[in-house]
């Protein structure tokens, strides 16, 4: 693991059990440091990152900006709104530009699969995936692993429903790539036009009805519905997708007793997932995703810049 550093690119397809183990051993110990009092820690003094982001988000730029920020990194985010690229600068013209400055690792997040691939071949330093087309999203993925096996206790011969838009979700993708590898069984459960072709699920067994993907399920990871290719791929209304693949209290009673709930964000209320399940305070694990990744985004940003400094 040791020379994880000196590799250029986080993503999932890089990564070998052990260094999944890793990067989820590393993320543990800022678990702890962020639920402290003082959440300061100065390793990454007098380096800079940058957050590339082509796309909008929420939850996986502002977290890396908070992990950088406590880690003492010099955090600057960049944003298309008012950039050159409106003016017609290509991605690695931007790339370049963003490298002339001397960052010491980029994030990456871009509406065009393997953008952030491209970006690596050019730049001198580290880049982290955050998020490519219908790609990955490596973080995403780790997050949702450390998520789980803080709740289970071990990822080894878990049962995780995947249910939703699967073949458009990077999200579901980079899940399915990394959770057969420590063990956990994975079903990829939507309507049929969601669901990608049978290589494309990396063994994960598809099922198009959702209570029997569902069913003893250790985890039920829901993901966010597109309305504009729900519409196109389901026939009906929004009415008629939550009742055939929306969950509710009553549809995770058939998961296992103690199933847990997980949702990348944002979610769409009242189609995919209910309130009160995204809510239930013992079954959700929703917003402990959202803390894991900040402590996940940290081992990322902290491993990857290691012989920088």
């Amino acid at each position: 693991m040791a020379s994880f550093p000196h590799r250029h690119l986080l993503g999932i397809e890089s990564l070998s059990r052990d260094d999944i183990l890793f990067f989820l051993d590393e993320a543990e110990q800022w678990v702890e440091f962020n639920r402290g009092q003082r959440r300061q820690d100065l390793r990454l003094a007098g380096l800079t990152q940058v957050n590339v982001f082509f796309e909008n988000s929420t939850r996986t730029l502002f977290s890396f900006e908070v992990a950088g920020k406590r880690l003492g990194a010099q955090v600057a985010n960049f944003h298309t709104a008012g950039s050159s690229v409106h003016k017609g600068e290509t991605l690695i013209d931007t790339a370049l530009t963003l490298d002339a400055m001397r960052p010491d690792v980029m994030v990456i997040r871009h509406s065009e699969t393997r953008a952030p691939h491209q970006v690596a071949e050019v730049v001198g330093c580290p880049v982290i995936n955050a998020g490519d087309g219908t790609g990955e999203h490596p973080t995403q993925a780790l997050l949702d692993a450390l998520t789980m096996r803080r709740r289970k206790g071990s990822l080894e011969g878990l049962k995780v429903a995947i249910c939703g838009d699967i073949l458009h979700s990077r999200v579901a993708r980079s899940n399915m790539l990394l959770l057969p590898l420590m063990g956990a069984e994975v079903r990829a459960v939507g309507p049929k036009s969601l669901l990608p072709p049978g290589e494309a699920l990396n063994g994960a067994a598809p099922f198009t009805d959702l209570d029997e993907g569902i069913a003893g399920a250790d985890v039920v990871m829901m993901l966010r519905i597109q309305r504009e290719r729900m519409e196109s791929a389901v026939a009906g209304s929004l009415e008629d997708f939550h009742e055939r693949y929306g969950l509710t209290r009553d549809r995770l009673s058939r998961a296992a007793p103690d199933a847990l709930v997980m949702h990348p964000g944002p979610m769409n209320r009242g189609v995919e997932i209910d309130s009160d399940v995204a809510d239930d305070p013992q079954r959700s694990a929703i917003l402990e995703q959202v803390e894991m990744g900040v402590a996940v985004r940290m081992a990322c940003l902290d491993v990857l810049t290691r012989d920088r400094r």
